[in-house]
């Protein structure tokens, strides 16, 4: 009897540990070096039922990585540094210790990368250069390091406003949940490029899809998009109105069912609309908007038909979110500020979709890129 119980409580406190241990998932920041205190791309720990981060690594010696990629297999780190002519890198990721080893790097192929995406095979990489109005594929060898560019596909066009849109901006390289395509947001044209993906051709993954772009209302400037976990719906923000696109989706084809602002009634300041995300359970949007308004939208999802209502809006308190993440679990919503060089850590009420401020935050230099590693941390 004793050695049942003795049994008993060993299972029981490996499965509390074990509980404990999943509750943890690193936390990855890409930031700005030439604009403060930043060194480079910042660790943390974070704990999904508290909301606490704790610092774990960094790596320094890297200008500029603002936009990082991890691996599906949490292996490998990417991130795209703007800085000079544009370059990528990649570092092997020790998930326990968050310790970050540069293996290489490559040019960019154009200027100002401001986004890395890789596929779950983690064979290629796609870096949207915003300055060259280009983006790049790169192959992923074995080791994680990446290879020399195998496509570099040259956007031309202009829009109605000649001071934004006086040439093509990439902004966003994002793959569809199937991967079959690859969507290219770009800012200066007011569309987004729509390709095949074909990683079987390691010459020339991508081929020109048909119809080979859709296109959001002039002026807009597209710049992030995200898909809705059913797949069967896409949102497009666009950066210089603060408007949101909502698409019906299907086998690389969009259809526009919904056209909705972001900003308060009324509002009249710098509009400068930067992240979208989808919750994790697809009934909550959000969306950050940077100039004068520092502020994250929040929208409920019709299940059934994809659009969107407001609910609310939830001051960043801070300036400049750029970039924000919704956490694995679906409890907390972290929001980088850049020029307020720190992170606002909320919960997120999950039958509501509001937000509330935990009081707990992550003191980092121009905060520009937040990437969760999706599974959890097992020390």
């Amino acid at each position: 009897m004793r050695y049942l119980k003795t049994t008993i409580l060993l299972f029981l406190t490996f499965v509390t540990l074990a509980g404990a241990r999943a509750q943890k998932h690193m936390l990855l920041i890409g930031t700005y070096t030439d604009k403060g205190t930043s060194e480079g791309i910042y660790v943390y720990e974070f704990d999904t039922q508290t909301g606490k981060a704790v610092y774990r690594n960094k790596a320094t010696g890297i200008e500029n990585p603002s936009y990082l990629a991890i691996s599906h297999d949490e292996k490998y780190v990417y991130s795209g540094n703007e800085a000079g002519e544009g370059t990528i890198s990649s570092f092997k990721f020790d998930k326990q210790s968050g310790a970050l080893t540069l293996i290489n790097s490559q040019r960019s192929e154009g200027t100002s990368p401001c986004y890395v995406a890789i596929n779950k095979a983690g064979s290629f990489l796609f870096t949207a250069n915003y300055g060259g109005g280009n983006f790049s594929v790169f192959p992923v060898l074995t080791d994680g390091s990446i290879g020399e560019a195998v496509q570099i596909i040259q956007h031309r066009g202009t829009g109605p406003d000649k001071k934004r849109q006086e040439g093509p901006h990439v902004h966003s390289t994002v793959l569809s949940p199937d991967e079959r395509y690859l969507m290219v947001s770009n800012l200066g044209t007011d569309k987004i490029y729509i390709y095949r993906f074909n990683p079987a051709n390691q010459a020339k993954p991508l081929t020109e899809a048909s119809p080979a772009f859709a296109e959001v209302g002039p002026g807009n400037g597209p710049r992030h998009l995200d898909f809705h976990p059913n797949g069967k719906f896409a949102y497009s923000i666009q950066e210089m109105t603060g408007n949101i696109t909502v698409f019906g989706y299907k086998e690389g084809r969009f259809n526009t069912l919904q056209d909705i602002s972001m900003l308060a009634e009324g509002f009249k300041g710098n509009t400068g609309a930067a992240d979208i995300h989808v919750s994790p359970d697809g009934n909550f949007l959000y969306a950050s908007n940077r100039g004068d308004a520092n502020d994250i939208a929040i929208f409920s999802v019709n299940q059934n038909t994809g659009k969107l209502t407001l609910k609310g809006r939830t001051s960043t308190l801070g300036k400049g979110p750029r970039n924000f993440v919704i956490d694995p679990s679906g409890n907390y919503l972290l929001v980088g500020n850049q020029n307020s060089d720190y992170i606002v850590i909320f919960k997120r009420d999950k039958t509501t979709g509001l937000l509330t401020d935990t009081g707990e935050r992550i003191k980092t230099g121009s905060p520009v890129c937040l990437k969760f590693a999706g599974k959890p941390l097992y020390i």
